[in-house]
């Protein structure tokens, strides 16, 4: 039996997008996400590259993070690591400077966020020239799969909260999936304090503050396959902290 290339098409139409990975302890997510990368953005035919920025991972991530390099090409994989964890803040800060691209795409490396939807994002975008498009798990047939009850009283309850105290415009403020203009999250990331999960959320508030426009693009989200959560006590505490924070200095 010979094997089928999936056909490949070439958009000429200027744009780059720069995927920004940052990972910690993903070896086993990593190899998966990036082949679905390949393969999306190949199919898609837009141009792209893959920015892993590894925060000392003790598993090993970096060194596989290497042989993908060597299997896809250093034009496709950049590899961008730190010597720990320094906050997913000054990850991005970090990706941006060597990204080529003008357009940035954020997401989780666990497989949460599956890369079927970027092109659903880039069509978005396109559509209304948005300064960035977020996905939502709370409009349209989006949703979230693999997730206990508390997990997603938490996530909701969250959502609500942040709703009503910071009208944002926005249905998921706590959603990690997003593609940027370049300039615009660089501008956003540079007048942002928050960190942890009240990051996200941050951005979106101070996305409307300075009248960037925002298009939404239903998602499922799915729970992460291999490793544990990072949601604990002290996220949720700090979370709390951060939505106060905001609703007093917004």
């Amino acid at each position: 039996m010979t094997s089928r290339k999936t056909p490949q098409l070439n958009r000429n139409d200027g744009d780059k997008y720069s995927v920004l990975l940052p990972t910690y302890n993903e070896r086993e997510n990593l190899p998966l996400i990036v082949w679905l990368l390949v393969k999306y953005f190949g199919e898609s035919g837009y141009n792209y590259e893959i920015i892993v920025i590894d925060d000392g991972s003790p598993d090993g991530t970096l060194e596989l993070a290497e042989q993908l390099q060597k299997i896809y090409g250093e034009d496709k994989i950049l590899l961008r690591p730190r010597a720990k964890k320094l906050g997913l803040g000054t990850a991005y800060i970090h990706g941006m400077k060597h990204a080529t691209g003008n357009f940035i795409i954020i997401m989780d490396a666990d497989l949460s966020h599956h890369p079927k939807f970027i092109p659903e994002f880039i069509k978005k975008q396109k559509e209304g020239n948005y300064d960035l498009v977020s996905g939502t798990r709370y409009r349209g047939n989006g949703g979230v799969y693999g997730w206990d009850l508390r997990r997603k009283l938490i996530s909701r309850g969250a959502n609500f909260l942040t709703q009503v105290l910071l009208r944002p415009g926005a249905s998921d403020l706590t959603g990690s999936f997003r593609l940027y203009k370049k300039n615009v999250l660089e501008s956003l990331v540079e007048r942002c304090v928050s960190k942890g999960y009240v990051f996200q959320m941050e951005m979106i508030v101070r996305a409307r503050q300075l009248n960037y426009t925002i298009g939404e693009v239903p998602i499922t989200f799915v729970d992460r396959l291999y490793g544990e959560s990072k949601l604990g006590g002290n996220e949720i505490l700090s979370f709390a902290k951060g939505l106060l924070t905001l609703f007093a200095t917004t």
